[in-house]
């Protein structure tokens, strides 16, 4: 479980809650509210003050590389600090990976040869989704998923999202920031709203979504 205490991120005031095991949190509010913010500060890769807990382990009592290792940022735009996607992903050149690489890749709509191509020749959408890839191979925990569909066709976007509901079945716990209400509706148990300095918790409506609930 993930649970968050006082954490102080941008312009929001302290902000407590909890995400479930196997459970997805919306995380809603107009631009420039903090969102992106949010998400960052619990991978502790900027500075807020308050208290983030797995497991109930505090970060501050967990290296940081190991903190990231388990609780997992995937940027809307996410870089790439290599010439192919191959040197990026943890554990792709291992041959234990192999199986697993291939099948994530399968099921994001990618052939395993898109390792090796170059990162300036693939699209945006196909360097989004290895980005998933990356973000995934190694099992973190939580993940904190930044428009994870923004730049992808309806058709991919359903892969994506499908994938997203296999790791909540997993038991892995999901942070989603999304343009896409309808997106929202069919992954989120529960939607945390942010409004300028006031964060206003709200349930999630839809019968065809999963089972949803409040935040206290």
């Amino acid at each position: 479980m993930l649970r968050i205490e006082n954490l102080k991120s941008g312009p929001l005031k302290p902000l407590s809650f909890a995400v479930a095991d196997g459970e997805c949190l919306s995380i809603e509010g107009p631009s420039g509210t903090g969102k992106t913010r949010l998400l960052r500060a619990i991978a502790d890769l900027d500075d807020a003050p308050g208290q983030v807990f797995l497991d109930g382990a505090e970060r501050g009592e967990i290296p940081a590389p190991l903190w990231r290792r388990q609780v997992r940022y995937c940027a809307a735009e996410p870089a790439w600090w290599t010439p192919t996607p191959r040197s990026g992903l943890p554990a792709a050149t291992l041959p234990a990976a192999k199986t697993r690489l291939t099948r994530m890749l399968h099921a994001v709509g990618l052939k395993y040869e898109s390792l090796d191509q170059p990162i300036a020749t693939l699209s945006t959408g196909e360097r989004q989704r290895l980005a998933l890839v990356r973000a995934l191979i190694d099992e973190p925990k939580i993940l904190l998923l930044d428009e994870p569909t923004g730049a992808l066709d309806p058709a991919n976007a359903a892969l994506v999202e499908e994938l997203i509901r296999f790791q909540l079945l997993s038991g892995r716990s999901v942070l989603l920031v999304s343009h896409d209400p309808r997106q929202v509706e069919r992954l989120a148990h529960a939607r945390l709203q942010l409004a300028g300095e006031q964060p206003l918790p709200s349930e999630a409506h839809t019968a065809a979504g999963p089972t949803k609930r409040s935040l206290s």
